[in-house]
């Protein structure tokens, strides 16, 4: 076991999935392969139109997610039921895969994710 301290900046991301003028995923991964995520998605932004294509079109988002939002409302849909809950400041949240989503009003949602 490593007794040294990694740190990583969203800045410097190992990857980007850039959602042009509706939003994008910034990605790290730190050694033990642990993996962090900075999302921004502007007004507007749609699961369904912005991100499923850069996915190879899935019929719903594939990846559980475990975050926390900062800021804006994120409505998010299990596909297969329809249940819809909206993520908001402050709320750290788990989201099984199979779902969907799109921002709710005018203002840019911003979620940390976290992956092991």
């Amino acid at each position: 076991m490593s007794e040294a301290i990694e740190t990583r900046r969203f800045e410097k991301p190992d990857q980007v999935l850039d959602m042009k003028a509706r939003g994008r995923i910034s990605i790290i991964k730190m050694a033990d392969g642990t993996t962090g995520m900075h999302a921004i998605f502007e007004p507007g932004w749609v699961w369904e139109v912005d991100e499923k294509p850069l996915l190879g079109h899935p019929p719903s988002c594939p990846m559980r997610h475990t975050g926390y939002c900062i800021a804006g409302r994120l409505v998010v849909r299990m596909v297969q039921t329809n249940a819809k809950t909206t993520i908001g400041p402050g709320d750290f949240f788990e989201i099984p895969a199979g779902h969907d989503a799109f921002v709710e009003g005018n203002e840019r949602v911003e979620l940390v994710l976290f992956a092991p």
